[in-house]
């Protein structure tokens, strides 16, 4: 009798242990199958979009993006600090590809991202803000966005056919964005072309970014010309 019940103590143990593993597999991989889809990173080229971004930006040719080359690229001269590895005040195609590969590292399908827009030095409501990917990126980054509310905050977020589920809350992916602030008055754009239209501010989503650590991420706008 002994026997019989360390026998089934030994096959209920390993079931439960086989139970265990398998379930933490699954939630590893992606959930549940009843429960919502899993957020999957986007697919990103590091040396493609390297050598993409070279080949739109680097317009003398010397294999760096940098000096008057960066104000066509608010994206990379807002993430110049991280980018620029080397120090040498330009950013390389290889350079890209370990950013690239760095998100990669990072494990992440979308990051809540919370932005805060003032107007020469007041909250601004009701302004539609777009975070657009560099589209030497590839195309299975989504752009992001969102509205400010009376407090001139926003959370972005890729719109809902972009998510895997619709349950799912929204998000960023990570990447390097242009971003592109509007604010209409009867049918008029009151912001100056330099944040939407010419914009020159750029943003990367990044969990090492300053504004990512402290869930904080500024633009501060004035209406001068």
């Amino acid at each position: 009798m002994c026997t019989r019940r360390h026998a089934t103590s030994m096959r209920l143990k390993t079931f439960v242990a086989a139970t265990l593993v398998l379930g933490a597999a699954t939630l590893i991989n992606g959930g549940c199958s009843r429960g919502p889809a899993a957020v999957r990173q986007p697919v990103i080229d590091p040396a493609g979009s390297g050598r993409e971004a070279l080949a739109r930006y680097d317009i003398d040719g010397n294999g760096v993006i940098a000096g008057v080359e960066l104000d066509a690229a608010p994206a990379l001269k807002a993430a110049l600090v991280r980018l620029d590895t080397d120090k040498d005040g330009g950013i390389s195609a290889a350079e890209v590809a370990e950013r690239v590969r760095a998100w990669k590292a990072m494990l992440t399908g979308l990051a809540s991202v919370r932005c805060h827009v003032t107007l020469d030095g007041k909250p601004l409501a009701g302004a539609r803000v777009v975070l657009e990917p560099e589209p030497f990126l590839g195309t299975s980054i989504k752009p992001a966005t969102g509205e400010t509310n009376a407090f001139g905050d926003v959370s972005p977020s890729v719109a809902p056919e972009d998510l895997p589920d619709p349950s799912l809350p929204g998000g960023v992916h990570f990447g390097l964005y242009r971003v592109r602030i509007t604010k209409q008055s009867n049918g008029r754009e009151t912001l100056p072309a330099r944040y939407n239209s010419e914009t020159s501010l750029g943003q990367e989503i990044s969990y090492d970014d300053p504004g990512m650590i402290n869930n904080d991420i500024r633009f501060k706008l004035e209406s001068r010309p």
